[in-house]
């Protein structure tokens, strides 16, 4: 386990309550009405509604979506950059993140605030190592506020730890168990699993 890292992010993993209240929660469905932005690695931009994610193990393999002439578009990973996708159901869990909204608060200029206060998802491909193996994937961002020197990606194969809820209030738990972590200055992002943590600290 990189030391390093494991520093960067320390103030992440002191408590569930803090996770919880800076990490924005994995997206797994998307608005087929609202439309999505995507950028390709060749600089062109792409827009349309989604029409299906293909995923394997939960990792993304294929992004179809319709241009305003009905086009089905078929987008490969290794194709693109970055894209910001509206979530299903935003307007749900709009409430409990009302910080978004407070530009004073961001870190990071380089990310259009206003889309994702308005409920839409960050992904970007991103190098990560999977195991031993340096992989290239596409990952949601969980910390547009403050990335600029650490990023937190969600794990699309972490598991959850258990939940507490208050009059519909998530308080404790319903965390990922693991995140992809990646400094600044680092080439690929890298697995950080709470119980790692826990022996680092």
């Amino acid at each position: 386990m990189n030391k390093l890292i494991l520093t960067g992010v320390a103030f992440l993993f002191l408590s569930g309550t803090i996770l919880a209240q800076s990490l924005l929660p994995p997206v797994f469905s998307y608005s087929h009405k609202k439309t999505s932005y995507i950028t390709l690695k060749n600089g062109s931009t792409v827009e349309g509604t989604i029409k299906d994610l293909d995923r394997k193990k939960g990792i993304i393999e294929e992004v179809k979506l319709k241009d305003g002439s009905g086009k089905v578009i078929k987008l490969k990973p290794s194709e693109i950059d970055y894209m910001y996708l509206p979530a299903s159901g935003w307007d749900k869990m709009g409430s409990s993140l009302g910080f978004l909204s407070d530009a004073s608060r961001w870190d990071n200029d380089d990310l259009d605030q206003d889309k994702i206060a308005r409920g839409y998802v960050y992904i970007e491909s991103s190098d990560v190592m999977v195991k031993k193996k340096r992989m290239q994937l596409l990952v949601q961002l969980l910390n547009p506020h403050f990335s600029q020197k650490i990023k937190v990606y969600h794990d699309p194969l972490a598991g959850e730890t258990a939940s507490i809820g208050i009059a519909g209030v998530k308080v404790a738990g319903g965390l990922d168990k693991s995140y992809y972590v990646k400094k600044e200055s680092a080439k690929a992002a890298v697995r950080l699993k709470k119980k790692d943590y826990s022996d680092e600290f």
